[in-house]
Parts: C-alpha cells; sequence; structure tokens
C-alpha cells in the first residue's frame, strides 16, 4: 500500500479531496513506476471529464489528481524500452489514468525523459506541464518565429510567464497581459511591452501574429481583432466562438513529448528560462493546502517524498 490523494465525487471540488491508503501501481506493457519526489495538480483538472471516467467513458473512481512528475524509476513492464531502473526522470502522465499525488505512479515511459542531475525534482516538476503547454502553444500550434509579434494574455501567470520567456527566446517581440498588479512580474518575466487589462484597450495593440491565450472568455474573443490576416489564434480553454476571415483559430490539450521535455530542460540548465513555482508542501499538507482560501503566487508543488539534493546530484 502507499499513501495518495484520491477523489470520488465530481461535485464535490477540491473539497472532496482525501489523503488514503491506496493500492501501489503495478507496470503494464510499455510502463514504468515511478517513485514520486514531486507533483503537482493543475486548478480546474478536478472539472475535466478524464479525471472520472476512462477511455470507454467508465467511470474510474476513486481517481488520483495531478499529471506532473518528478521522481525516480523503480519498475518496468514487459517490452519497457529507453528507460532503466534507477533513473531520475519528470514527465505527463495520461489523463484517463491515475495521477502523481501518490508515493507512486505507473506511467507510460514515452511520457518521461531524463530528467538531469543538476535539475532538482521540484524545478523538474514545475517545468513540466506549464513548459510543454507553451511550446506546445508557441511553436507546434502558433508556428511562432524569429522576428514575429506574439500576444500572450496573463503573462504573469504559471503557463503565461512560461509562454513568454520561450517567445523571448525565440527572437519574438512579446506583448504580455494581464491586470495592474501584474506588470512588475511579468516585466520580469520578459515582456517587451505589458498592457494592463483594465486600462489600455486590447484593440489599440499594433497587430500581432500570434495570440496565445490562457483566459477565454469576452477577452479572448476581442483579441481576434488584433491579429494580422494569416495570424493565429492559439487557446488551451476551448473553442473560441468568435471568428475573423484570415485568422486561424486552435485549442489544443497539452500531450506528453519526452524531446520538448529536454529542450526546455536544457533551456533552464542554461540559465536561460526560469520557473513560477510557489510554495513547496507534503503529500500530508496538500489537500489542506489545496482548499486554503489564501491568495497564493506561482505553482503549488507538492514534495511527495523527501530527499536531499546529495543523493541524487552529484
Amino acid at each position: 500500500m502507499m499513501k495518495a490523494i484520491v477523489v470520488k465525487d465530481q461535485n464535490a471540488g477540491l473539497a472532496g479531496m482525501k489523503l488514503v491508503e491506496f493500492p501501489e501501481p503495478s507496470a503494464a506493457i510499455n510502463d514504468v513506476v515511478v517513485q514520486v519526489y514531486a507533483a503537482s495538480i493543475t486548478g480546474d483538472e478536478l472539472s475535466w471529464p478524464s479525471t472520472w471516467i476512462d477511455r470507454a467513458g467508465a467511470e474510474r473512481t476513486p481517481s488520483i489528481p495531478g499529471h506532473e512528475l518528478a521522481g525516480v524509476v523503480t519498475a518496468l513492464g514487459y517490452g519497457t524500452t529507453g528507460l532503466s531502473v534507477g533513473q531520475r526522470v519528470f514527465g505527463l502522465q495520461d489523463w484517463y489514468r491515475n495521477g502523481s499525488l501518490a508515493e507512486y505512479v505507473a506511467i507510460e515511459a514515452r511520457n518521461l525523459a531524463l530528467l538531469p542531475d543538476d535539475i532538482d525534482f521540484n524545478d523538474g516538476n514545475a517545468l513540466v506541464m506549464p513548459g510543454l503547454t507553451a511550446w506546445q502553444g508557441l511553436f507546434q500550434h502558433g508556428q511562432l518565429k524569429s522576428g514575429q509579434r506574439v500576444l500572450v494574455h496573463g503573462a504573469a501567470g504559471i503557463v503565461g510567464s512560461m509562454a513568454v520567456q520561450l517567445a523571448r527566446e525565440a527572437g519574438a517581440y512579446v506583448i504580455g497581459t494581464g491586470r495592474a498588479a501584474h506588470r512588475e512580474t511579468a516585466l520580469d518575466f520578459g515582456v517587451n511591452e505589458f498592457v494592463d487589462l483594465d486600462g489600455k484597450a486590447l484593440e489599440d495593440i499594433d497587430k500581432v501574429d500570434v495570440v496565445f491565450d490562457v483566459l477565454g472568455g469576452d477577452i479572448a474573443k476581442r483579441s481576434l481583432a488584433v491579429i494580422r490576416a494569416g495570424g493565429k489564434f492559439v487557446s488551451i480553454t476551448g473553442w473560441n466562438e468568435e471568428q475573423v476571415d484570415g485568422v486561424q483559430n486552435i485549442d489544443f490539450v497539452v500531450e506528453a513529448d519526452r524531446s520538448q521535455l529536454l529542450e526546455i530542460a536544457k533551456t533552464f540548465r542554461e540559465g536561460r528560462l526560469k520557473t513560477n513555482a510557489g510554495s513547496v508542501v507534503t503529500l500530508d499538507d496538500a489537500v489542506a493546502t489545496y482548499n486554503s482560501t489564501d491568495r497564493v503566487k506561482g505553482k503549488t508543488i507538492v514534495r511527495v517524498r523527501p530527499y536531499a539534493r546529495s543523493q541524487f546530484i552529484s
């Protein structure tokens, strides 16, 4: 048995999370079992259908939330290649499987990348979801190139701040949005220009090639007016009901990608990328932390297993 956080009632939301004893997973074909050292959840994942059902549509509760993880491989499934027991890894769990807020997780090997020895587990975990989401939104879907202009909504947020940095690294001119209180944070992450959503109108912005949206709603609809013909609106919040001739409308769900994770880790190691991590809590304290009404900055990291850096980092 292992410690794990589980949910059983979709209507209960975060209040329905409980820390329990749960059977340890075993490795299926092409799986590995990872002893989890760091994990986290995305704020709205308890509203996703995949948290509650399997791919066939059958209920799969109680389920373990959390899809980002960093840890150490402890077992290999039949036919698994590319990883070995004892390796440090980080990656993204399949949406329809039990997640990472547990002492162990079974995950397809292809969803993981080797975590470099000089990257802490907490930092590795904090790079996964924001890094992959920003990378895929900007480059895979937005096809952003050097010299182009990109508008990043929520530029001081967990995903937005990563998008700002990766876009700047790619040579783009980055306009970030947010509330007035977020200005300094967004500037610190590297925006060339900041737009206060309570002040300057979006429509006053000079035309951009790509909009990367994490907000949705009215802001998403209004953003279409600032995209040049042939440009792209890329969102993670759902399909934009508004349409503009000549603008491609893209909504996507982030996917695990080993090569992208390695590129993100390389950029981080070289000091050209930083995480937007907030507090670090233990698995025992995670339920209370996620249910707290206190306003937090950055991504909450759950340190599932205590460790000394000297155990793994030479």
